[in-house]
């Protein structure tokens, strides 16, 4: 394989097991879908070592949505590129929920498996742990309680009836990942700190609080009630009775209300290059109007649904 070939693909060994495997290359096999990332070979072969496995997928040279949020991460995302990234995966979410006669259930949405392409664009990927929807005339499935500490549904966790509804929870805490550049767990953090969704819980009641969650390493100029309304659509996906989150596709329709406006004032989208932020006197503008609700209705819907799930 030439340099150029090499440059398109990258290759994930999957230790996790063959079962994953065989599910990765099901999944990836079936679907297609400009945020879902695309499968360009498989191979498992035996040897002294046992089966070793490997996929190739397209290449994402910016890597994953997690490592620009990590405090690591010497350029911060900017708040229009988070707000593409949210709609991105969300459209990925609703094709698996919504766009084939039948339904997948991702299980393990988190920012480790957004991918990034060459212009930035958001792709879901790692689909090991995915399984298709009820059957007709079920209400859910049943299954062993796996995923990534911080992300998986209460509901989920308790009794391990896998839903649609699972991952829009999961969305819900990603949500927060963007607006506050934290992790939903992190044990390096003073203890009131470590579970996000606990930690923001308090900052909703008025908009001085709210502005204490935001992620320090961006400008907020004229972009704080923007963010005030995607933590509204956080919080629908948040709410304790499943069956009160909306779907997916009501969901992206209410990031599309938020992306768009943005896109129309001249709101960045570009990569994260030092010019964005030296020419940032386009930040001094509101996005819209927070027509959704005030932030002391955001903080009542959050209260009187949210559960803590760990």
């Amino acid at each position: 394989m030439g340099n150029r070939q090499l440059k398109e693909v990258q290759w994930s060994v999957l230790p996790e097991g063959h079962k994953e495997w065989v599910t990765e290359v099901n999944v990836l096999g079936v679907v297609e879908h400009p945020n879902l990332v695309k499968l360009v070979g498989y191979c498992a072969e035996d040897d002294e070592r046992g089966i070793q496995r490997l996929l190739v997928y397209e290449y994402m040279p910016n890597k994953s949505v997690e490592d620009h949020l990590s405090p690591r991460s010497e350029t911060p995302l900017p708040w229009a590129m988070r707000l593409k990234i949210a709609q991105d995966a969300a459209r990925g979410l609703a094709y698996l929920h919504e766009g084939m006669d039948f339904q997948i259930i991702f299980r393990d949405f988190k920012s480790s498996n957004i991918l990034l392409d060459e212009q930035w664009n958001a792709k879901l990927s790692d689909f090991g742990l995915a399984r298709l929807g009820p059957l007709e005339g079920e209400t859910h499935v049943s299954t062993a309680v796996v995923g990534t500490m911080g992300y998986a549904a209460p509901e989920y966790i308790q009794t391990g009836h896998l839903t649609s509804r699972s991952d829009i929870w999961s969305y819900g805490v990603f949500l927060y990942e963007l607006i506050t550049g934290r992790r939903p767990m992190d044990r390096n953090r003073p203890k009131n700190e470590q579970k996000l969704l606990d930690w923001v819980r308090p900052h909703l009641a008025d908009s001085k609080k709210f502005q204490q969650i935001l992620d320090p390493k961006l400008e907020w100029n004229g972009l704080i009630k923007s963010a005030q309304r995607l933590a509204i659509v956080a919080n629908r996906c948040l709410t304790r009775n499943p069956k009160s989150r909306p779907k997916m596709s009501e969901v992206l329709e209410m990031v599309n209300r938020i992306v768009e406006p943005s896109q129309e004032i001249g709101c960045s989208s570009q990569p994260p290059v030092r010019t964005i932020w030296e020419n940032k006197a386009n930040g001094k503008r509101s996005i819209m109007d927070m027509r959704m609700g005030e932030s002391s209705w955001l903080h009542r819907m959050w209260s009187s649904k949210v559960v803590r799930t760990c």
